[in-house]
C-alpha cells in the first residue's frame, strides 16, 4: 500500500509542472488577448481611402484703417454670431512610417456668416449675409500615437487652400476667389470589425485677405463701396467637426 501511495505522489510530482504551466500559459493567453483586435493590419497598408461628412462653423476678424467718409461716418463690422455647415470630403491616406501619415481630403465646404456693419458716431447698423461653397483642398500630416485595442488618438498639421465659387455682386463685402488656411487638430481611429470611424476636431486659420477691395461693381454705388474702403484686411477662421470613415 505505502508502496502504491509512493509512486501515485511520484507521477504527481512529475506531471504537476505541465499542469502548471498550462494553465500559465492560458492565463498569460487570456491578459494579453482579453480584446480581440478589429482589422489588426488596416494601418499597415501603404494607402487607403476614405471619405468622411462633418458640420463647422465659420468666423472672421476684421481689421480697420478708420476711414472717414465725407459725411463724417466710420464704419466698423463685426461677426456677432456662428451659423453651422456642412462640409463632405473624400481621402486619401499614404502611410510615410508606423506613425505618421500624409493625408489628402478634397471636399466642398457649405456655410454662412452673419455680418454686422455698424456706423460709429450714429449707431446705424446694416447687416448682410455671406454665402460661401467652398472647394477645398487639405494636405495634413498625420501624426500617431500607439494603439491601445479598439483606438488610436493622433494630432494633424497642415495647410488647405480653399477656392470659393458662389461670389455675388452688388453686396456690400465681397469675399475673395481663394484662401490659404494653416490647419491643427485632433482625433481617434476607432477599429470597428468593417471599418474604422474617426472623430477628428480641426481648427482652421486663414493668413490671406478674405476680403475683396476690387470692387468695380460697386463704382456706381458709393454708400455700399464705403464699408469695403473701411476694411485694412479681414481673416478667416473655421472650426471642423467630421466623422471619417476609413
Amino acid at each position: 500500500m505505502k508502496l502504491r501511495i509512493t509512486i501515485c505522489l511520484y507521477r504527481l510530482l512529475l506531471i504537476l509542472p505541465a499542469i502548471v504551466g498550462v494553465g500559465c500559459g492560458d492565463a498569460s493567453a487570456q491578459s494579453l488577448n482579453d480584446c480581440v483586435l478589429n482589422r489588426p493590419y488596416a494601418d499597415m497598408r501603404r494607402w487607403h481611402l476614405g471619405f468622411s461628412v462633418g458640420i463647422h462653423t465659420q468666423d472672421i476678424t476684421f481689421s480697420h484703417n478708420g476711414l472717414i467718409t465725407a459725411e463724417g461716418e466710420e464704419w466698423y463690422m463685426e461677426q456677432p454670431g456662428f451659423s453651422p455647415g456642412f462640409c463632405v470630403n473624400g481621402l486619401v491616406d499614404m502611410r510615410l512610417n508606423s506613425l505618421m501619415n500624409l493625408r489628402l481630403t478634397p471636399g466642398l465646404y457649405f456655410g454662412n456668416r452673419d455680418i454686422t456693419m455698424r456706423e460709429y458716431n450714429t449707431g446705424a447698423e446694416l447687416r448682410q449675409n455671406v454665402k460661401t461653397t467652398c472647394i477645398v483642398l487639405p494636405v495634413d500630416l498625420k501624426f500617431s500615437g500607439m494603439r491601445y485595442r479598439q483606438s488610436r488618438p493622433y494630432i494633424t498639421a497642415g495647410v488647405m487652400p480653399a477656392f470659393n465659387i458662389t461670389r455675388s455682386q452688388g453686396d456690400y463685402l465681397r469675399t475673395v476667389p481663394a484662401e490659404l488656411f494653416l490647419t491643427a487638430g485632433f482625433g481617434c481611429d476607432f477599429y470597428l470589425p468593417y471599418f474604422k470611424l474617426v472623430p477628428e476636431v480641426k481648427f482652421c486659420f486663414g493668413i490671406t485677405d478674405a476680403v475683396d477691395h476690387d470692387r468695380p461693381d460697386l463704382e456706381d454705388e458709393p454708400d455700399k463701396l464705403k464699408i469695403t474702403r473701411s476694411l485694412r484686411k479681414a481673416l478667416s477662421r473655421m472650426v471642423v467637426f467630421t466623422f471619417y470613415f476609413e
